[in-house]
C-alpha cells in the first residue's frame, strides 16, 4: 500500500498537471461545497471507518465530521468574496518624487501543495482538513500523504473529494493520496511541490522543514509542530474560584485523552491554602476519568515512557498518577512541582516540554518573580492561558497578560484552549516549535499560506488579468489608489 517514489512522483505531476483547472474561482467554491456535502452525505461511513483506526468513539467523531464540511463551506466563502486575492491598484502619478508608474498587485496560487494528515484529527487536520481546504480555496491542487494511524479512513476521504471534484466539472487529480513514510519524504523533495503543510510531532516536522528548507529550491513550509499551552492562575483568581478552576483545567487536560494540541500541558498555579484548594479540585476530577485508549501503541508508549521519567524527578509529586491504564489504555493524571525548581536550566527542564496524552503540569509559585523567571523559559506555543479574577481589580493581571502574549498565537482570558473556532479571526499558530511560520492552520486567513503576490507594471488593460483590469468586471474588493473601492 505504501507508495514508491515513481508512484509518488506520478501523483505529483497528475496534480500539477490539472493546476490550470483551479483557475475558476465559482467552480473552486462550488467544488468546496460539494465536498462538504458528499462528506456530510458519506457520514455514517467515515465515522465508522474513523472509530474504527484511531478509537475516538462516534460523538468526537460527529462533531470533527461537521466541523470539516464547515471548514470546507467557510472556505467556499472566501473563494466567493475574493478579498483573500488583496489587490491594491496604484494608478500612475508623475507628481511623485521619484514618479510612480502604473502597478496593480493581486496574490496567485503557488502550485502543488503536499499537506501531511495528522494522527490526532483524522478528518479535521487531515485529508479533507483545513490545510487542503485551504490549498484548494488558494487554487492550488493537493497531494495528501495520508498517516498511518488511519489509511482507510484517508482513502474513504480522498475518494469523496475527487468524486466532488468530478461533480462539478473538475478533474479528479486535483486531489490525490500517496501513503507510506518514504512517500514522505519524496513528497517534500519533488520539484513540483510548491509548499508543504504538516501537523505532527516536533521530531517529524522538523526533519521535513529542514528538508524543505535544503532543497535546491526551497519551499515554504507550514509546520504545526506541538505545544505545552500555559496557563497562569493568579492568587486572586484561585481565590476566587479555586474549585471552578480545577474542574475546568481537569476537563480541558483529559479532553479527548489528552490528544488535543490545545491541550494545557503546564500551569503554573499559586503555593499556599488557595493553590490547595485548586489541586483538590483538579485531584478530584480528574480521579474520576476512565482510563482512555490514546490513537496507537507507539503513542501509548510515549506517554507511559515520558511521565515516568517525568514522575521520577527530585521533588516531583504526583496527587493523580498518570501512566498505563491497562494493556491498551492509560489512566489521566498530573503532576506538580515547585515553580522555582523551573526557574533557571537544571534537570526539570524536562517539565517544559510537552507529554503528548492525559497529563499536566502543575508548578506552584511562591512570588510573581517565579512566574515571571519561568515564563521567560517557555517555548512558542499555539495557546497561552490567564485564569484571573472576574471582577476585574486583579492588579498582576496586565502584567502576566503582557508576557503570555509574545509566548502564543492565541491568548485566552477566563477560558480553556482546546476547541479551536473555524471563524475569521482565529489563529492557530504561534512562535517555534508550536508553527515553523507566523501563519495560521485554522480560519479563513490560512489561504494565505498558498498564495505569492505578483505586480503588473505599467501593462496594457488587454494584458492584464481580469482581477486587474480598471472596470473590475469580476467586482471584486480591492484598494484603488489607497482607498477601499
Amino acid at each position: 500500500m505504501e507508495a514508491t517514489a515513481e508512484e509518488v512522483d506520478r501523483a505529483v505531476r497528475a496534480a500539477h498537471a490539472v493546476s490550470g483547472s483551479l483557475a475558476d474561482r465559482t467552480v473552486r467554491a462550488a467544488f468546496l461545497r460539494t465536498a462538504a456535502d458528499l462528506l456530510t452525505e458519506a457520514g455514517e461511513h467515515v465515522i465508522e471507518a474513523a472509530d474504527a483506526e484511531t478509537a475516538l468513539g462516534p460523538t468526537r467523531l460527529t462533531g470533527e465530521l461537521a466541523r470539516t464540511a464547515a471548514q470546507l463551506r467557510a472556505f467556499a466563502e472566501v473563494v466567493d468574496e475574493g478579498a483573500f486575492l488583496d489587490i491594491h491598484i496604484d494608478h500612475a502619478d508623475a507628481g511623485r518624487t521619484p514618479p510612480w508608474p502604473d502597478l496593480r498587485r493581486y496574490k496567485i496560487p503557488l502550485g502543488v501543495v503536499a499537506v501531511y494528515a495528522a494522527s490526532n484529527f483524522p478528518l479535521a487536520f487531515s485529508v479533507p482538513g483545513g490545510d487542503t481546504a485551504s490549498a484548494l480555496a488558494a487554487g492550488c491542487p493537493v497531494v495528501v500523504k495520508a498517516h498511518p494511524d488511519h489509511p482507510a479512513t484517508s482513502e474513504l476521504c480522498a475518494s469523496v473529494l475527487r468524486r466532488a471534484a468530478a461533480e462539478v466539472g473538475l478533474p479528479e487529480d486535483v486531489l490525490v493520496l500517496v501513503h507510506g513514510f518514504e512517500a514522505g519524504i519524496e513528497l517534500i523533495g519533488h520539484p513540483l511541490v510548491a509548499a508543504a503543510g504538516f501537523t505532527g510531532s516536533v521530531r517529524g516536522g522538523r526533519a521535513l522543514f529542514d528538508a524543505a528548507a535544503a532543497r535546491p529550491r526551497p519551499i515554504p513550509f507550514h509546520g504545526e509542530l506541538g505545544s505545552l499551552n500555559p496557563v497562569v492562575v493568579t492568587e486572586a483568581a484561585a481565590a476566587e474560584r479555586a474549585e471552578e478552576i480545577g474542574a475546568g483545567l481537569a476537563g480541558s487536560m483529559t479532553m479527548g485523552a489528552g490528544q488535543f494540541c490545545t491541550k494545557p500541558g503546564f500551569v503554573l498555579a499559586p503555593a499556599g491554602e488557595t493553590g490547595d484548594r485548586l489541586l483538590k479540585s483538579l485531584t478530584d476530577a480528574v480521579s474520576d476519568t476512565e482510563a482512555a485508549v490514546l490513537l496507537d501503541h507507539r503513542m501509548r508508549e510515549a506517554f507511559v515512557e515520558g511521565v515516568g521519567a517525568r514522575a521520577g524527578l527530585p521533588d516531583v509529586e504526583a496527587p493523580v498518577t498518570p501512566g498505563a491504564g491497562g494493556d491498551h489504555t492509560v489512566s489521566a493524571g498530573f503532576l506538580t512541582v515547585p515553580a522555582r525548581l523551573l526557574a533557571a536550566e537544571g534537570p526539570h527542564d524536562e517539565l517544559l516540554e510537552e507529554c503528548f496524552g492525559p497529563v499536566t503540569v502543575v508548578a506552584r509559585y511562591t512570588s510573581d518573580e517565579e512566574v515571571t523567571a519561568v515564563l521567560s523559559r517557555l517555548p512558542g506555543n499555539l495557546t497561552a492561558t490567564l485564569q484571573t479574577a472576574t471582577d476585574g481589580a486583579d492588579a498582576d493581571a496586565p502584567g502576566l497578560l503582557a508576557a503570555l502574549v509574545p509566548l502564543a498565537g492565541r491568548v485566552l482570558v477566563n477560558g480553556w484552549p482546546t476547541g479551536v473556532a473555524v471563524a475569521p479571526a482565529q489563529h492557530h499558530g504561534g512562535p517555534y516549535p508550536a508553527t515553523t511560520s507566523t501563519s495560521t492552520s485554522v480560519g479563513a486567513t490560512a489561504i494565505e499560506r498558498w498564495l505569492r503576490p505578483v505586480t503588473y507594471q505599467t501593462t496594457p488593460e488587454a494584458l492584464l488579468p481580469p482581477e486587474l483590469r480598471e472596470d473590475n468586471p469580476l467586482n471584486l474588493p480591492r484598494r484603488v489608489d489607497g482607498r477601499r473601492a
